[in-house]
């Protein structure tokens, strides 16, 4: 046998170790490599049934390590008051998702999974989370700063129980306050809803300066992923009926809904939630030219579009009627990641079905993945798919707490304050002998928050911590100023009690989505009767809790002052601040404020304009101290 010359084995033996190296190499793992190449890379690597996996975000409830394994699962959310326990640390949290983390890690290529959920005024599904005011408030302080400041919070609050993404800011333009979801609208005027999308950069980070339009951006672990939602037109429906039909022409669906999306875009908004509803007849799940036409190849957004929860299911009347049709309109509409949160088997054997049958592309497969993996390259879940503990001091910290005390300052907006400048009832005197708190609003941190907040719908009652306006009213009066609270007074009570005056809190129940669209905007009992029982023989100021504008003109003329507070939040003592001159009022309607109901929808610039209060209204008045 011939003798193998010396160099040749040595060159054999650097080949073989040299294929060993690269085994273990994968330029996908390699965060020094350039993200399209990470991104070619792990695509080269994926089956379809791995990259079905990835567009398929379903709910807590019914994932785990074992599902998140055999399905390849892409995204887990919590629905609105899906938590891993009442009342759940953030360590809990956190071990909630690294289970399903360590699920999606085990599989052949281990592709993190992305957790989502709807931090919408701060982290609200969160037990003891700061809890900011609701986006109609933030409009009224016209600060697109402080919103900014709000999405930085939001995202350290939302980081600290181990989550990296939101389905937030919500950039509806609420044209009708009828919607059940008109306090998650910055305002009626797209110009305001464009300035506050600063609160993009606050969750994300503010992109480099030399960075590419369009292209989505997280910076670093302290930041998380936003949602620009809910597109396009959501907040235009037919008298503000939630997820129905928006009658509009194109050109007032391009300048009064469509400006925040581009705004958010070159923010380096991350991903975009698909509407409910409809454009002239057409479901917005089922948009080619909207979602892939003009958001993708127009607006040239690189990001991920994700459905709304259970979007495609709802593309038919009844819901689930034709869930084939639904899938291949979805997804062949620009539909990259299904919010199918509890019926998932379905959907995914529904879908490889029909790309496996040709009726779906491979291309159209290929760039929703392409866009769901640049998201999580993006936001660094390769590098640290599992969160820790370090972040839990952030859940509801002081300084946060200050920050939604500030912005409840600056989103009261004064309505009315005495019948002439020469009798005003605000600021507040705080050293008299006795005043009454009045009202189904005063002792309630639920119904200060509003939807959104523990629960989908909210709950009324101290569902969580925080400051009622009652405990912020006793905080800030003279140590013998006597504070009487009563619910529901008769008019007989409050007559024969001496009071100084009374500030009545009531409005709205706490209420989300659909529960909440409302086509006679009447402020609910006993409202009515605490503001005429306490206002015909005492001063008044009546402080009002709602998510939009209500019917107030048949009380105005027996209210003193009037002040429209919306849905604060946890931070009550910001309300008394400005009460008691502690601070000015300075914010300005976000929208205008009818005199009825049949006057709806009615919008500034509108040529029956004819308003109890116009847009931009607010009375200011002055602090008492230097602060």
């Amino acid at each position: 046998m011939a003798k193998v010359p010396v160099f040749l084995i040595v060159i054999l033996e650097l080949y073989c170790w040299e294929a060993i190296g690269n085994a273990e190499y994968t330029i996908y793992k390699d965060s020094n490599r350039p993200l399209n190449r990470r991104i070619k890379d792990l695509m080269s690597r994926m089956s379809l049934e791995e990259k079905i996996g990835q567009m398929t975000q379903i709910e807590r409830s019914v994932a785990s390590a074992e599902v998140m394994k055999k399905y390849y699962i892409g995204s887990v959310l919590s629905g609105g008051g899906s938590v891993p326990a009442q009342q759940a640390s953030p360590e809990t949290w956190v071990d909630m998702v690294n289970e399903f983390q360590k699920g999606s890690l085990s599989t052949r290529l281990g592709i993190p999974m992305i957790y989502g959920i709807d931090a919408l005024h701060g982290h609200n599904n969160a037990y003891n989370a700061t809890i900011f005011p609701h986006n109609i408030g933030l409009g009224a302080t016209r600060d697109p700063q402080l919103v900014k400041k709000i999405g930085a919070a939001t995202a350290l609050e939302i980081r600290a129980t181990g989550i990296p993404y939101t389905f937030a800011p919500c950039i509806a333009v609420c044209r009708d306050p009828r919607w059940g979801r008109c306090y998650e609208s910055y305002s009626e005027d797209p110009k305001i809803v464009r300035a506050m999308t600063e609160i993009v950069p606050g969750l994300q980070g503010d992109i480099p300066s030399n960075s590419r339009k369009g292209i989505p951006y997280v910076d670093g672990k302290e930041k998380v992923v936003a949602c620009a939602k809910h597109y396009v037109g959501d907040g235009g429906t037919t008298k503000g009926i939630n997820a129905n039909n928006t009658v509009t022409s194109k050109h007032e669906l391009l300048s009064i809904h469509m400006p925040a999306y581009y705004n958010s875009i070159i923010k380096g908004v991350s991903t975009v939630m698909v509407s409910y509803s409809s454009w002239n007849g057409v479901k917005m799940h089922a948009n080619r030219d909207l979602v892939t036409g003009f958001l993708k190849n127009t607006l040239r957004f690189r990001g991920f579009v994700i459905s709304d929860m259970e979007g495609i299911d709802l593309m038919t009347s009844p819901s689930h009627a034709n869930y084939t049709y639904s899938i291949l309109a979805g997804v062949n509409a620009g539909i990259d990641m299904i919010m199918v949160p509890y019926n998932y088997t379905e959907f995914i054997d529904g879908l490889t079905m029909l790309v496996k049958n040709n009726f779906i592309p491979m291309t159209r497969i290929d760039d929703a993945v392409k866009r769901i993996l640049r998201v999580k390259f993006t936001v660094g879940l390769f590098e640290n798919p599992l969160a820790d503990y370090s972040m839990a001091k952030y859940l509801g910290c002081q300084e946060h707490r200050e920050l939604a005390r500030e912005a409840v300052r600056k989103s009261l907006v004064l309505l009315k304050n005495g019948e002439s400048a020469n009798e005003e009832l605000i600021p507040l005197s705080r050293k008299t002998s006795k005043i009454l708190v009045a009202g189904t609003h005063a002792d309630n941190i639920g119904n200060q928050c509003g939807g959104w907040t523990i629960q989908w719908q909210g709950q009324s009652g101290n569902i969580t911590h925080g400051t009622t306006i009652l405990a912020a009213i006793k905080n800030t009066v003279d140590h013998k100023t006597e504070v009487v609270f009563s619910e529901n007074p008769d008019a007989g009570y409050v007559k024969s009690n001496n009071f100084s005056y009374a500030i009545v809190v009531v409005g709205e129940p706490p209420y989300a989505e659909t529960d909440g669209d409302n086509l006679n905007l009447t402020i609910p009992d006993p409202g009515p009767s605490v503001i005429t029982n306490a206002c015909s023989s005492v001063k008044c100021v009546v402080v009002l809790i709602t998510g939009r504008p209500v019917v107030i003109q048949p009380y105005l003329a027996q209210i003193d002052a009037l002040v429209a507070a919306w849905l604060p939040g946890t931070e009550g003592q910001g309300v008394a601040d400005v009460l008691f001159g502690d601070y000015g009022f300075t914010g300005k309607l976000p929208r205008t404020w009818f005199k009825n109901v049949d006057q709806l929808p009615m919008n500034v610039g509108d040529l029956h304009y004819d308003p109890l209060f116009p847009f931009g209204y607010g009375l200011t008045t002055e602090p008492l101290k230097a602060n």
